[in-house]
């Protein structure tokens, strides 16, 4: 198969949810322009959908000001279809700032219009949050964060996403992400899912087998996962000599829980957050799918955990979405304690090889 022919094949889908899971490389933002190419419409040539991939990413472009030493670095913003929308975001910066909020950002920003504001945004200039005259240049993490984050915005303009509403096509927006932005990230991707999956699909592709796991899990084993269930299907895109394949995970599921494990050793090592107990959660949880019971508990009296009522609430406790947006997320030495025995003895009684070799 060619990209065409998968995006024909995404788009007769009965699910209205697509999770794929794909290498770098393989062409998972070849796949978006497919999508768009087969779903728009073939007289008037307008797109049925909208989409974020690298094309997104690239609209924005640093002017590093060198002659001037930097004194005034921005963000440009290229010209696209979506400058008409740009005075919104312009008018209320907060629409932006709401979903920054979430990665509690170091920075903060102005937006720049150019000299007639129905054109859109020029550039956005970056201050340090505690020097705010001073323009900087932000990471690329920070970048890409921002960048979502201003899509996440424009999705809530009138004239865009809720006039092309058949689909949204959100394609890896975690790159140079460490993996508390990629929980997050994963959280505002849920909520895309939350507020649209009825009455629309929704496609995500991504390189990062955490990012799947999050919400594969979420989507097919999670609290209200009976809600998705059924309207979702996983892929792994694949490509051979050349040729396509959209194929069912089926039992490469597992070592996305690998990935998990591998994550919460190194964290172990090196320093724990609040984000860490929801993977751990994660992965108690699959344990206990696979052993047919499907209760976090039951996992917990498996691997030897003495208080599983105590402990089942402290993991609970601290993997509410609401643990993210406190103004420290570094976790704490008690719970820390009960990370490490927990963790401890899942892998005394179930002895994952973590490392290859």
């Amino acid at each position: 198969m060619n990209f065409t022919d998968i995006a024909n094949q995404l788009k007769n889908l009965n699910e209205n949810i697509a999770l794929i899971y794909a290498f770098n490389a393989v062409g998972k933002t070849r796949l978006s322009v497919a999508y768009k190419d087969v779903t728009k419409d073939p007289e008037s040539g307008q797109h049925s959908g909208v989409y974020y991939n690298a094309f997104s990413e690239d609209l924005f472009v640093w002017d590093n000001d060198e002659e001037n030493d930097g004194a005034n670095i921005r963000l440009k913003v290229m010209t696209s279809s979506l400058n008409r929308f740009h005075s919104f975001l312009y008018e209320d910066p907060d629409l932006v700032m709401d979903k920054l909020a979430a990665y509690f950002p170091l920075f903060t920003f102005q937006f720049n219009a150019y000299d007639n504001p129905e054109k859109g945004i020029e550039s956005v200039t970056f201050f340090s949050t505690t020097e705010k005259s001073i323009p900087i240049k932000i990471s690329r993490g920070e970048e890409r964060i921002f960048v979502w984050c201003f899509f996440l915005a424009l999705l809530e303009v009138d004239g865009w996403a809720n006039a092309q509403d058949a689909h949204i096509f959100i394609d890896d927006p975690v790159s140079s992400l460490d993996e508390h932005n990629i929980y997050i990230t994963a959280d505002t991707i849920f909520g895309q899912i939350e507020n649209h999956y009825l009455k629309k699909r929704i496609i995500i592709t991504t390189h990062h087998v955490g990012l799947f796991s999050i919400l594969a899990d979420r989507l097919t084993k999670g609290e209200k996962s009976s809600r998705y269930k059924k309207l979702t299907k996983l892929f792994i895109l694949g490509k051979s000599g050349g040729v396509l394949s959209l194929d069912n995970p089926k039992g490469n599921v597992f070592l996305y829980h690998l990935h998990l494990l591998q994550t919460l050793e190194e964290a172990g090592r090196t320093q724990l957050y609040a984000h860490h107990m929801v993977l751990l959660r994660q992965v108690l949880e699959n344990v206990a799918s696979f052993l047919g019971v499907g209760r976090m508990s039951f996992a917990l009296e498996q691997i030897g955990v003495e208080n599983v009522e105590s402990t089942a609430n402290t993991i609970n406790s601290l993997s509410h979405k609401d643990a993210y947006y406190a103004q420290s997320d570094l976790m704490p030495p008690s719970v820390e304690a009960v990370f490490r025995d927990v963790f401890a003895k899942l892998l005394a009684k179930y002895p994952f090889a973590l490392h290859a070799g």
